[in-house]
């Protein structure tokens, strides 16, 4: 059928809330897009990870839905292709590309004896039967971007079109929101399990979507059309759904850069400074030199762990045993629990071990160590290390070194 831009709608369309619409859907394909690009960037480096390769067209396919679903945006296309609705057809096409996706995860993390290329196949005979259906069906040539299913309803070619689409995209929700928990839990509170849990509940949402929709045909066959269901609730169920998955994906990578940023932020005014008292333990690489402040941020981080750790080892023999045991009696008293006692002891020793180191006095009973490490993970180290950060500067801190000066002072009277 010809394309026709003059017809009217067959419903009523608000047409000042259309610049509304295609702001929200283009911002949000906007963000999906740059998160594709992130994850399409890492898969390059990693070809050989499958997995990362399919989180990437999963992402691509979700900001293309996205942006078709702005309505300027999805009339545009029609009037480009000369053909009313094909927008659709491309959009949902999205909507399956993805939902294919979650089927092969499912296949290849369940370990299943069913190929992957078996379960695309059929998803794409079944597809190819949906978009036939759509073009053989269509009863006009007018546009429906926002009304697509109710305009359709009695159309069977249309019909047979979103029902098919409806079971693809329901099957792979609904195999994906029963894996990611399961897969989460044996994480143990990893960002990927984050990302995991947070990527059930928009599967779990679109299952809400599909079951608003398949409602909303029934009441239609049955003569009583839910046009707030099918045309209000189910899009917008649908956007939140679509933001709980990118948001699902995008976890596991902005979380541990964001850990980083953190932890090397609350590290830098305690790195600069002792950095500054013993500059041959700085390559200088933990500064901000580069145009982006997020580049190399773990490794940068890290950096900062190990050149205060450096400093600490080299005034390790300027500090006395003393300065431990003050600190550990007025963190007592403080009340302090384990992990606040041990970053005030060590952030004691390392300001009198700097102070001694300066002076040039080596005390005849150093401590036997001024480096506590949490024997855990590299994370739980830089948590310590930031904790010692916090407190270096504590009034308390302060009457450490205050009551060892007046010791020191007494002895050489």
């Amino acid at each position: 059928m010809a394309y026709a831009p003059t017809v009217p709608t067959a419903y009523p369309v608000n047409r000042a809330v259309t610049p509304v619409f295609d702001l929200v859907y283009l911002c949000f394909g906007a963000a999906a897009w740059a998160m594709a690009g992130y994850k399409a960037r890492a898969w390059f480096r990693d070809r050989a990870n499958a997995d990362l390769g399919l989180a990437c067209v999963m992402t691509a396919a979700v900001a293309n839905v996205f942006l078709l679903s702005a309505p300027s945006v999805y009339r545009w296309f029609d009037g480009l292709v000369g053909v009313a609705n094909l927008a659709m057809v491309f959009l949902y096409s999205s909507v399956v590309v993805f939902a294919t996706g979650a089927l092969v995860l499912l296949l290849r993390w369940t370990g299943s004896a069913v190929p992957p290329r078996a379960v695309v196949a059929a998803v794409a005979l079944a597809w190819t039967v949906a978009v036939v259906g759509f073009a053989v069906g269509r009863p006009d040539a007018v546009e429906h971007p926002r009304d697509f299913s109710t305009a359709y309803a009695d159309a069977p070619g249309v019909v047979l079109f979103l029902v098919l689409y409806l079971a693809i995209f329901g099957a792979g929700l609904a195999g994906l929101g029963i894996l990611c928990p399961r897969y989460a839990a044996s994480l143990r509170g990893s960002w990927l399990a984050r990302g995991l849990r947070v990527l059930a509940a928009g599967c779990w949402l679109g299952l809400a979507y599909c079951a608003c929709k398949l409602i909303g045909f029934v009441f239609s066959w049955a003569g009583h059309e839910l046009y707030w269901l099918s045309n209000g609730v189910a899009p917008l169920t649908a956007s939140v759904a679509a933001l709980l998955v990118l948001a699902g994906f995008a976890i596991p990578a902005v979380g541990p850069r964001a850990s980083a940023w953190r932890r090397f932020r609350r590290l830098r005014p305690l790195w600069r400074e002792v950095t500054e008292q013993a500059p041959e333990v700085s390559m200088g690489q933990s500064r901000w030199t580069g145009w982006w402040p997020f580049a190399n941020l773990e490794w940068r981080a890290n950096r900062q762990m190990a050149e205060i750790r450096d400093v600490q080892r080299g005034v390790r023999r300027h500090v006395e045993a003393r300065a431990l045991e003050i600190a550990h009696v007025k963190g007592g008293a403080a009340r302090l629990d384990d992990w606040q006692l041990a970053a005030v002891v060590e952030a004691a020793a390392l300001r009198r071990g700097l102070l001694n180191q300066a002076d040039g006095h080596v005390p005849e009973s150093a401590a036997d160590s001024v480096v506590v490490t949490t024997g855990a993970e590299l994370v739980a180290e830089h948590e310590h290390l930031a904790r010692v950060a916090d407190v270096y500067h504590l009034p308390l801190v302060d009457e450490v070194l205050a009551e060892l000066r007046e010791e020191t002072a007494a002895q050489r009277r």
